[in-house]
């Protein structure tokens, strides 16, 4: 086997080794960060900066579009590599391979990074936010002492999700189960102040 791979290497030209000496690797990198970005481990998510504190930085942190990541370095080199050999395979000369795998690979770089900018401006944050129920109707799922007397519990929708949070009134009678509420205050981040919807 290693005699005939010898023998395949020494039949290429020196540029076509130039272009599987970075195909191999390259591809290879360019599948395993497939891979990690679809079981959620996003492989790398560097950015090359000036200093080296940049590295450490994430794409989705900063909202602003990003050209100079490790990804798009790998996918660069990947479409480099793979579009310079399928020129030389169809007659193109290594001066015409080298210009249209450079511009290969910069289109995918720039594709690359427009797709990321684009999904860190759609990036939603599912954190709970309590002041945002301020307004929004809900159900007393357990009744709530009249005059601040104790805690009772809500249901409400709110960011898209149903919550139970614990509530409190200022109404001169317990608000039952079922009863229809308004949300018209927060007193901690726990819970609630509201009123019965008339």
């Amino acid at each position: 086997m290693l005699e005939t791979l010898q023998t395949w290497w020494s039949l290429h030209s020196g540029v076509e080794k130039f272009y599987w000496v970075i195909a191999i690797p390259f591809t290879l990198l360019f599948l395993i960060q497939l891979v990690m970005t679809f079981l959620g481990g996003d492989a790398d998510s560097l950015e090359l900066g000036d200093n080296a504190s940049d590295l450490g930085a994430d794409i989705t942190d900063h909202g602003g579009f990003h050209f100079f990541t490790v990804k798009n370095l790998i996918g660069f080199f990947t479409i480099f590599a793979w579009s310079g050999l399928a020129c030389l395979y169809n007659g193109l000369s290594s001066i015409y391979s080298i210009v249209i795998s450079s511009a290969s690979g910069i289109a995918m770089m720039l594709v690359m990074a427009s797709i990321f900018y684009l999904m860190s401006r759609l990036a939603y944050s599912g954190n709970f936010h309590i002041k945002n129920c301020i307004g929004v109707l809900g159900e007393v799922y357990l009744t709530i002492p009249a005059n601040r007397e104790g805690l009772g519990k809500v249901h409400i929708k709110v960011q898209g999700a149903l919550r139970e949070i614990e509530a409190m009134t200022d109404e001169s009678n317990d608000l039952k189960q079922g009863s229809l509420v308004k949300v018209i205050q927060v007193i901690n981040e726990q819970a609630l102040l509201v009123s019965k919807y008339k």
